[in-house]
């Protein structure tokens, strides 16, 4: 799906303020439905929760195939803002007070299966600084096992482990778990080349 205009002009405004993304179309293969399918969202944000220390969180879900951590996301709710769905998803997945800082990553996928199709899914990726609270998901629905912290320069052997996984997840997603992997993987590499740079 294309972005309605007003979510197109409210990420002008947010490239404005917190600097030009990296944008990319990326071609996936979409032979698993979630997140993609649901029809509750058109996109996702990426939260690159940097600690004090300089690294970022990584996490892993109790379902998801073992070694599978990740760069955290939130859908956003159809009629949602985008900077909303951030500031709403990050305090619920970690229950830390942030700050935004950068806009890194706009990523809009398209379907393999469906080459010149539009788009099936968005994800736009932001660099926050953790300001306090204690690390630990407020919604307990997210099923989060394990934090992890990894510097920047560890994304992409992220990627490459989402790339390769070689388990599935003890649910079903509508599809294929490797096929997953791949998906998240790409943004781990274009949040790498923003935060590289």
């Amino acid at each position: 799906m294309e972005l309605d205009a007003r979510t197109e002009a409210e990420l002008r405004r947010l490239a404005r303020r917190y600097g030009e993304p990296r944008v990319l179309r990326a071609r996936i293969d979409d032979s698993f439905k979630d997140p993609i399918g649901k029809r509750d969202r058109f996109g996702e944000v990426c939260m690159v929760v940097r600690r004090p220390n300089g690294k970022l969180l990584l996490s892993i879900k109790t379902f998801y195939p073992r070694g599978a951590h990740r760069l955290p996301t939130g859908g956003i709710h159809h009629g949602e803002g985008v900077q909303d769905a951030l500031v709403r998803e990050t305090y619920e997945e970690t229950g830390l007070a942030t700050q935004v800082r950068r806009f890194l990553g706009r990523i809009a996928y398209e379907p393999l299966s469906s080459p010149g199709a539009p788009p099936v899914f968005h994800t736009f990726a932001f660099l926050l600084d953790e300001l306090g609270g204690t690390l630990g998901a407020l919604d307990t629905s997210e099923r989060i096992e394990e934090w992890r912290e990894v510097a920047v320069a560890e994304l992409p052997s992220v990627a490459d482990a989402l790339e390769h996984l070689t388990t599935q997840g003890t649910e079903d997603i509508g599809g294929d778990w490797a096929a997953w992997g791949r998906f998240r993987a790409v943004v781990h590499r274009v949040v790498h080349e923003a935060l590289a740079d």
